[in-house]
């Protein structure tokens, strides 16, 4: 049975997707502390799907970049057909949620697992 998500690691960065190649027809990016990439990632993922799931064709993707001390974070994904207005914007509501970014940083600390 082939992974249900694709994870690609290089050199300080970590893209999770559902198809390859990782493709953003639409995207949001912000910064969180360091933590468990790819525990960050699938709560990133699921938190954006739970979202955006009515949105026709929509498939996530999600890519953590080590920037210093902090993780570059850009979520969106792939869409089939066209890109919704507003829909950036709803993702990058979604990140800047204080609720969202603080269980995220919870569950990526616990493991002690950094980007590297």
């Amino acid at each position: 049975m082939a992974p249900r998500w694709h994870i690609l690691r290089t050199d300080g960065a970590l893209t999770l997707c559902r198809q390859l190649p990782p493709r953003f027809d639409v995207a949001a990016s912000t910064t969180l502390p360091m933590g468990d990439p790819v525990r960050l990632a699938h709560q990133i993922r699921q938190d954006m799907w739970r979202a955006l799931q009515r949105v026709r064709g929509f498939s996530p993707v999600v890519q953590l970049t080590r920037e210093g001390d902090v993780i570059r974070l850009t979520a969106g994904g792939r869409v089939a057909g066209p890109v919704a207005p507003g829909l950036s914007a709803q993702i990058a509501d979604l990140l800047a949620c204080p609720a969202h970014r603080a269980r995220w940083v919870a569950q990526a600390g616990r493991s002690g697992r950094v980007l590297r």
